[in-house]
């Protein structure tokens, strides 16, 4: 099976691998696992300022300050995992790769917002949920 795990460095994923980590289950072996984080793209106004590299190295830096945590703690915990970066709105763009990918499944954290806060904030798990046909699992 194909998992694409979506993580933004937050407290809400670091508790999404430690509960995943806890059932051998869910992240076991034979399974092909991809941590993605995606990056907000920079400003049109701000990118007409400055070189393509610049925003390149940009991207890159934070896409590591996510996904370096996840490497040591799929290395801790034995579980081989790739990990990738896109720029940009998350919700958008980890449905799009999970089906692009062909993923089997997406599995993601929520920040547990109420029903308000969504409407008005707006919530990747709800836009991932609107844009796929794959299974999601969030964990709370």
């Amino acid at each position: 099976m194909k998992i694409l795990l979506a993580v933004d460095g937050s407290p809400t994923t670091r508790r999404m691998l430690a509960k995943l980590a806890a059932r051998d289950e869910l992240l076991g072996p034979g399974h092909q696992y991809t941590a993605l984080t995606v990056v907000m793209p920079v400003s049109g106004h701000v990118a007409s300022l400055l070189p393509a590299a610049t925003i390149e190295g940009w991207h890159q830096e934070q896409a590591e300050q996510v996904l370096t945590p996840v490497r040591a703690f799929s290395a801790q915990n034995a579980w081989d995992v790739q990990t990738r970066f896109v720029v940009g709105h998350a919700g958008d763009a980890i449905a799009q790769l999970a089906e692009e990918g062909k993923f089997d499944m997406i599995v993601m954290g929520t920040h547990g917002y109420s029903s308000l806060t969504n409407v008005v904030l707006g919530s990747v798990a709800t836009r991932v949920l609107a844009r796929t046909k794959l299974p999601v699992l969030l964990v709370r």
